[in-house]
């Protein structure tokens, strides 16, 4: 009988080339305290380390499953290999294969190549071009290691390549916050919003991603020397909306409006026909200034309320600072003045 050579060089050329993140099926055939040896079909066996499992006490020998190959081998010869990281790879796999233009879908971001953010879904690459990560992109390297959610632009199958858009993401997601306060805003509406900056004259506030304004006169009903003594840059704080004009994208918001302005509030203890006494303060080509002494409230005394002679003027019957007893003609509390008469 003629003996049977075997060609050892051969007989290797006919086991995988294995490569690193490559899928395999496998069988488990032994259970060792540190982990679990793994035919996959190759010369050598692959070896699962326990802490792969979620729990290594239900693995049996004979249980068939996915492994990725890790690229290294152990001290006796066999392929390291990971379950966990073969399962990740079929679940990213299979999220891309759904992939549609326009799709939203979340990554880790992994590192940086000729400008663009890199990362992989399962076998496919995905790419975010440099001018598609941000609008105010400053440093790449802040997104590396960390999630992020992009839009699908575009998709090759063949070569297993996602393309996608941070920057279109951001700009749909504003678009939509945007739709959304113009549409729920009214006025005397209550918003919360931070102070973006602040000018000489008011400062921008930022509500849901919209740009207000408030007026140095709408911060307080008294005088405001310094803007800063109400409200704080970065700060955030409710406001009310007193002006809105669409057509021109612009919202005025007011903090005195949160409350009821003090002189409202005095002046709902003044009565009409009531005798009051207070200062002339001011003399005018038509009446007199008056400044109730207690109540810190401002009116007019018309000529025609001060005497019945048509030919008089005003300084003939007050003076300036002289005290005088006036009697309240009316009031309009909606734009805070008083008539008096004598």
């Amino acid at each position: 009988m003629e003996e049977i050579k075997f060609n050892l060089n051969e007989i290797d050329k006919t086991f995988a080339k294995y490569k690193k993140n490559e899928i395999f099926d496998g069988v488990v055939i032994l259970k060792r305290e540190d982990g679990a040896v793994f035919n996959i079909g190759g010369k050598s066996d692959a070896f699962i380390n326990k802490n792969d499992f979620a729990d290594y006490n239900q693995v049996k020998i004979g249980d068939r499953f996915k492994v990725a190959i890790l690229g290294s081998k152990t001290e006796d010869g066999m392929i390291e290999v990971s379950k966990r990281i073969a399962d990740n790879i079929i679940i990213g796999s299979t999220t891309a294969e759904k992939l549609k233009i326009g799709s939203e879908f979340s990554f880790y971001a992994t590192g940086i190549k000729n400008g663009a953010l890199i990362s992989k879904l399962g076998i496919y690459d995905v790419v975010v071009p440099h001018d598609e990560i941000d609008i105010h992109l400053k440093n790449l390297s802040q997104y590396i290691n960390k999630q992020q959610t992009a839009i699908v632009t575009e998709i090759n199958k063949e070569q297993k390549l996602v393309v996608c858009s941070m920057k279109l993401l951001k700009e749909q997601i504003k678009e939509n916050q945007e739709n959304l306060f113009w549409n729920s805003i009214f006025i005397n509406k209550i918003v919360k919003g931070k102070v973006e900056k602040i000018m000489p004259y008011g400062a921008i506030i930022n509500v849901d991603g919209v740009s207000c304004f408030i007026h140095i006169s709408d911060l307080s009903y008294d005088r405001v020397n310094n803007i800063e003594e109400y409200i704080k840059l970065n700060e955030a704080y409710n406001f009310r909306v007193i002006k809105i004009d669409k057509q021109n994208k612009k919202v005025s918001l007011g903090l005195k409006q949160l409350g009821e302005n003090p002189k409202t509030a005095i002046m709902k203890k003044l009565e009409v026909g009531q005798i009051y006494e207070g200062t002339v303060i001011k003399i005018l080509a038509f009446g007199a200034i008056i400044k109730l002494d207690n109540y810190n409230v401002e009116g007019l005394l018309h000529v025609s309320d001060a005497t019945e002679h048509n030919d008089k003027r005003i300084y003939q019957i007050v003076k300036l600072g002289q005290k005088v007893k006036v009697e309240i003609k009316n009031i309009n509390s909606q734009r805070d003045r008083v008539n008096f008469k004598l």
